[in-house]
């Protein structure tokens, strides 16, 4: 597959479970380490063929901030803790500095007064929005972002969804991995919709969700995806389906 990330763009990759999603998610930092191919981060470029070094490795995955599906918090370190970890002890960035960063990028996604909480003390929405900030502290190029509302209750998903739009609206390049259409739709510049590891159909968010030209693409946003669409109704037709 070959997918190009304008700069400054949300990209979202739909698709069933096991199409290939969050492989290509991983491969775009090196979390997975791919047989063959090239990726290309802000003038880091690896070419997977050629075995890579570690620090190569190293130098894409320095280009992007990961934001998981589980919210992988130190649970012995408190919010502030775990957004500062990267900067003081991975990046040597002075700890006072950090902390002033990390308050600014809590403060950002509504948590400065959860910044001495524990995970423990923390839902799982408020949780995953420290993952953000996290992610932002690390001044990546990149945001890479795996279903992180997977695992979040209704009541919370909503929340997350706002940070993240607010991130797009500032002009973050992110690559999002969600079976959230509604997000896709309003937030999205670039929609890929996978299956099968292979890219299926790309385009604007409004051609490709609500006007698709592949059957299988038809065929899942109707019975996997859009939850409005159980009914029958075929999106991209005035028919039921």
């Amino acid at each position: 597959m070959s997918l190009d990330v304008e700069e400054g763009s949300v990209t979202v990759l739909i698709g069933p479970s096991g199409s290939g999603k969050t492989t290509l998610l991983r491969c775009l930092n090196g979390l997975e380490v791919p047989q063959a191919g090239v990726v290309s981060v802000h003038g880091v470029t690896v070419d997977f063929a050629q075995r890579p070094s570690r620090a190569e490795i190293v130098a894409l995955r320095s280009q992007s901030g990961m934001v998981f599906q589980s919210h992988h918090l130190f649970p012995h370190r408190t919010a502030l803790e775990n957004v500062t970890e990267g900067p003081i002890y991975v990046q040597r960035r002075p700890a006072a500095q950090a902390r002033e960063e990390g308050l600014a990028l809590l403060r950002q996604v509504g948590l400065e007064a959860k910044a001495d909480a524990y995970p423990s003390q923390l839902s799982g929405g408020q949780q995953q929005r420290v993952g953000i900030a996290r992610a932002l502290v690390l001044q990546p190029t990149l945001l890479l972002f795996d279903e992180p509302t997977s695992a979040l209750d209704p009541e919370t998903v909503g929340d997350v969804l706002l940070v993240m739009r607010d991130l797009a609206r500032q002009g973050w390049t992110m690559v999002v991995v969600t079976h959230e259409i509604r997000f896709a739709e309003q937030v999205a510049d670039h929609v890929a919709f996978l299956d099968g590891g292979v890219i299926v159909e790309e385009g604007r968010p409004h051609r490709v969700l609500t006007d698709p030209q592949e059957p299988r693409t038809r065929q899942v946003l109707r019975r996997v995806l859009d939850p409005l669409a159980l009914g029958g109704h075929d999106p991209g037709t005035n028919a039921p389906g």
